[in-house]
Protein backbone atom coordinates (compact mmCIF):
# COMPACT_ATOMS: atom_id res chain seq x y z
CA UNK A 1 0.00 0.00 0.00
CA UNK A 2 1.16 3.67 -0.64
CA UNK A 3 0.57 6.21 1.30
CA UNK A 4 0.82 9.85 0.43
CA UNK A 5 1.12 12.19 3.43
CA UNK A 6 -0.04 15.65 2.56
CA UNK A 7 1.18 17.95 5.19
CA UNK A 8 0.62 21.32 4.09
CA UNK A 9 -1.47 23.39 1.80
CA UNK A 10 -4.96 23.21 0.70
CA UNK A 11 -6.99 20.19 -0.91
CA UNK A 12 -6.98 21.92 -4.23
CA UNK A 13 -3.32 22.61 -3.68
CA UNK A 14 -2.95 19.34 -3.59
CA UNK A 15 -5.06 18.60 -6.56
CA UNK A 16 -3.30 21.28 -8.85
CA UNK A 17 0.35 20.45 -8.09
CA UNK A 18 1.14 17.55 -6.34
CA UNK A 19 -1.01 14.70 -7.22
CA UNK A 20 0.54 11.42 -7.42
CA UNK A 21 -2.15 8.42 -9.06
CA UNK A 22 0.41 5.79 -7.73
CA UNK A 23 -0.91 6.50 -4.34
CA UNK A 24 -3.56 4.22 -2.68
CA UNK A 25 -4.24 6.23 0.45
CA UNK A 26 -4.04 10.02 0.37
CA UNK A 27 -3.86 11.06 3.71
CA UNK A 28 -4.29 14.92 4.49
CA UNK A 29 -4.16 17.23 7.55
CA UNK A 30 -6.59 19.44 8.99
CA UNK A 31 -5.47 22.55 7.19
CA UNK A 32 -6.62 21.01 3.57
CA UNK A 33 -10.26 21.78 4.89
CA UNK A 34 -10.47 23.90 7.60
CA UNK A 35 -13.93 24.69 8.96
CA UNK A 36 -16.53 22.70 7.40
CA UNK A 37 -20.37 23.67 8.43
CA UNK A 38 -22.72 20.35 8.08
CA UNK A 39 -25.52 23.33 7.56
CA UNK A 40 -23.70 25.07 4.81
CA UNK A 41 -22.71 21.73 3.13
CA UNK A 42 -26.51 20.63 3.57
CA UNK A 43 -27.82 23.52 1.92
CA UNK A 44 -25.08 23.54 -1.18
CA UNK A 45 -23.63 26.53 -0.05
CA UNK A 46 -20.76 24.90 0.43
CA UNK A 47 -18.65 21.62 -1.59
CA UNK A 48 -15.90 20.98 0.93
CA UNK A 49 -17.07 17.54 1.50
CA UNK A 50 -17.93 16.34 -2.28
CA UNK A 51 -14.36 17.83 -2.91
CA UNK A 52 -12.26 15.07 -0.81
CA UNK A 53 -14.90 12.39 -2.67
CA UNK A 54 -14.07 13.73 -6.39
CA UNK A 55 -10.17 13.76 -5.28
CA UNK A 56 -11.03 10.21 -4.40
CA UNK A 57 -12.32 9.51 -7.78
CA UNK A 58 -9.46 11.05 -9.29
CA UNK A 59 -7.11 9.26 -7.44
CA UNK A 60 -8.76 5.93 -7.97
CA UNK A 61 -8.02 5.04 -4.72
CA UNK A 62 -8.98 6.02 -0.85
CA UNK A 63 -8.43 9.75 0.02
CA UNK A 64 -8.19 10.95 4.49
CA UNK A 65 -8.67 13.93 5.18
CA UNK A 66 -8.71 16.15 8.77
CA UNK A 67 -11.20 18.99 9.09
CA UNK A 68 -13.16 20.94 11.90
CA UNK A 69 -16.64 20.02 11.81
CA UNK A 70 -19.69 22.55 12.93
CA UNK A 71 -22.67 21.21 13.71
CA UNK A 72 -24.83 23.93 14.51
CA UNK A 73 -22.48 25.62 16.72
CA UNK A 74 -21.04 22.01 18.43
CA UNK A 75 -17.33 22.23 16.88
CA UNK A 76 -15.57 18.84 16.22
CA UNK A 77 -11.85 17.70 15.31
CA UNK A 78 -13.20 15.14 12.54
CA UNK A 79 -11.61 13.26 9.71
CA UNK A 80 -13.75 12.60 6.39
CA UNK A 81 -12.41 8.99 4.12
CA UNK A 82 -13.44 8.97 0.70
CA UNK A 83 -12.96 6.38 -1.92
CA UNK A 84 -13.50 6.61 -5.96
CA UNK A 85 -16.13 9.21 -5.66
CA UNK A 86 -18.33 7.90 -2.64
CA UNK A 87 -17.78 9.38 1.21
CA UNK A 88 -17.51 6.44 3.06
CA UNK A 89 -17.85 8.45 6.77
CA UNK A 90 -16.61 11.03 8.76
CA UNK A 91 -14.93 9.96 12.37
CA UNK A 92 -14.99 12.21 14.83
CA UNK A 93 -12.55 12.83 17.78
CA UNK A 94 -13.69 10.99 21.05
CA UNK A 95 -12.05 12.33 23.92
CA UNK A 96 -12.18 15.16 24.99
CA UNK A 97 -9.11 16.87 27.68
CA UNK A 98 -10.04 19.28 30.11
CA UNK A 99 -13.11 20.83 28.49
CA UNK A 100 -11.13 22.06 25.62
CA UNK A 101 -12.69 24.19 22.57
CA UNK A 102 -13.97 21.06 20.49
CA UNK A 103 -16.71 18.49 21.51
CA UNK A 104 -15.71 14.85 21.33
CA UNK A 105 -17.77 12.69 19.37
CA UNK A 106 -18.91 8.96 19.39
CA UNK A 107 -17.85 5.62 17.95
CA UNK A 108 -14.16 4.47 17.14
CA UNK A 109 -14.73 3.62 12.88
CA UNK A 110 -12.44 1.23 10.81
CA UNK A 111 -13.45 1.30 6.86
CA UNK A 112 -13.08 -1.27 4.96
CA UNK A 113 -11.58 0.18 1.53
CA UNK A 114 -10.10 -1.49 -1.22
CA UNK A 115 -6.40 -0.31 0.41
CA UNK A 116 -7.40 -2.70 3.24
CA UNK A 117 -9.12 -2.04 6.76
CA UNK A 118 -8.33 1.78 7.78
CA UNK A 119 -8.63 2.65 11.63
CA UNK A 120 -8.95 6.31 12.00
CA UNK A 121 -7.31 7.61 14.93
CA UNK A 122 -8.47 11.53 15.24
CA UNK A 123 -5.92 13.88 16.81
CA UNK A 124 -5.51 13.43 20.78
CA UNK A 125 -7.51 9.96 19.88
CA UNK A 126 -3.79 9.50 19.59
CA UNK A 127 -2.66 10.01 23.36
CA UNK A 128 -5.60 7.30 24.93
CA UNK A 129 -4.36 3.69 24.52
CA UNK A 130 -7.90 2.09 24.20
CA UNK A 131 -8.61 3.39 20.72
CA UNK A 132 -5.65 1.22 19.59
CA UNK A 133 -6.63 -1.38 21.61
CA UNK A 134 -10.16 -1.26 20.06
CA UNK A 135 -8.79 -0.61 16.61
CA UNK A 136 -6.32 -4.03 17.15
CA UNK A 137 -9.54 -6.24 18.39
CA UNK A 138 -11.63 -4.99 15.71
CA UNK A 139 -9.17 -6.03 12.78
CA UNK A 140 -7.95 -2.68 11.67
CA UNK A 141 -4.43 -3.53 9.22
CA UNK A 142 -3.43 0.12 9.87
CA UNK A 143 -3.93 2.81 12.46
CA UNK A 144 -3.66 6.14 10.66
CA UNK A 145 -4.26 9.48 13.02
CA UNK A 146 -4.49 13.25 11.45
CA UNK A 147 -2.91 15.16 13.91
CA UNK A 148 -2.87 19.12 14.15
CA UNK A 149 0.86 19.83 15.03
CA UNK A 150 3.41 18.07 16.61
CA UNK A 151 4.75 18.35 20.35
CA UNK A 152 7.81 17.54 20.41
CA UNK A 153 9.12 13.54 20.18
CA UNK A 154 5.90 12.74 22.58
CA UNK A 155 3.52 11.55 19.64
CA UNK A 156 6.32 9.62 17.81
CA UNK A 157 6.87 7.49 21.29
CA UNK A 158 3.39 6.87 21.98
CA UNK A 159 3.01 6.10 17.94
CA UNK A 160 5.97 3.49 18.76
CA UNK A 161 4.46 2.47 22.07
CA UNK A 162 0.85 1.69 20.47
CA UNK A 163 1.93 -0.11 17.55
CA UNK A 164 4.36 -2.16 19.70
CA UNK A 165 1.61 -3.22 22.21
CA UNK A 166 -1.36 -3.24 19.82
CA UNK A 167 0.24 -5.01 16.79
CA UNK A 168 -1.05 -2.47 14.48
CA UNK A 169 1.15 -0.60 12.39
CA UNK A 170 0.77 3.38 13.05
CA UNK A 171 0.93 6.32 10.68
CA UNK A 172 0.73 10.00 11.96
CA UNK A 173 0.59 12.96 9.44
CA UNK A 174 0.49 16.02 10.99
CA UNK A 175 1.25 20.01 10.33
CA UNK A 176 4.84 19.92 8.45
CA UNK A 177 5.61 16.17 9.40
CA UNK A 178 4.88 12.77 9.09
CA UNK A 179 5.93 9.49 10.43
CA UNK A 180 5.52 5.38 10.77
CA UNK A 181 6.19 3.12 13.05
CA UNK A 182 5.89 -1.07 12.75
CA UNK A 183 4.25 -3.88 14.85
CA UNK A 184 8.18 -3.96 16.22
CA UNK A 185 7.63 -0.39 17.52
CA UNK A 186 10.51 0.92 14.79
CA UNK A 187 10.20 3.93 13.03
CA UNK A 188 9.89 3.03 9.73
CA UNK A 189 9.23 6.44 8.12
CA UNK A 190 10.08 10.26 8.93
CA UNK A 191 9.91 13.48 6.72
CA UNK A 192 8.66 16.76 6.68
CA UNK A 193 8.43 17.07 3.55
CA UNK A 194 4.80 17.52 1.61
CA UNK A 195 3.40 15.03 -0.59
CA UNK A 196 5.26 12.59 0.53
CA UNK A 197 5.40 9.02 0.05
CA UNK A 198 5.30 6.01 2.03
CA UNK A 199 4.89 1.94 1.07
CA UNK A 200 3.42 0.36 3.79
CA UNK A 201 3.88 -3.39 4.07
CA UNK A 202 1.03 -5.35 5.99
CA UNK A 203 1.90 -6.67 9.19
CA UNK A 204 0.13 -9.30 11.73
CA UNK A 205 1.19 -11.60 14.39
CA UNK A 206 -0.91 -13.36 16.70
CA UNK A 207 0.27 -14.60 19.83
CA UNK A 208 -1.07 -16.44 22.66
CA UNK A 209 -0.98 -14.42 25.93
CA UNK A 210 -2.28 -15.38 29.08
CA UNK A 211 -2.57 -14.06 32.84
CA UNK A 212 -4.12 -15.87 35.77
CA UNK A 213 -6.24 -13.13 38.21
CA UNK A 214 -8.71 -13.44 40.92
CA UNK A 215 -13.06 -13.48 40.15
CA UNK A 216 -15.05 -15.18 37.68
CA UNK A 217 -15.60 -17.12 40.87
CA UNK A 218 -18.84 -20.07 40.33
CA UNK A 219 -19.99 -22.52 42.58
CA UNK A 220 -19.53 -26.05 41.69
CA UNK A 221 -22.95 -27.72 41.25
CA UNK A 222 -24.03 -29.90 43.39
CA UNK A 223 -24.99 -33.58 41.96
CA UNK A 224 -28.77 -34.53 41.45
Amino acid sequence: MRICFVTSGSLDDYARKYADPTADVVCLGFQALGEVSYERELRGETGLFEDVAILSKEQGGVVVCGCFTDARGIRRKSVVVAEKGKILGVSDMCFRIDGGDFRCGAGIKIFETGAGKLGIVVAEDLYFPRVFETLSACGAELALCVFEQLDGSLEQTLMRAHAFLYGVPVCICSYGYAQAADIGGKLRFASPKNACLYDFTREQEYHLVEIRQRGFYRRKKSGF
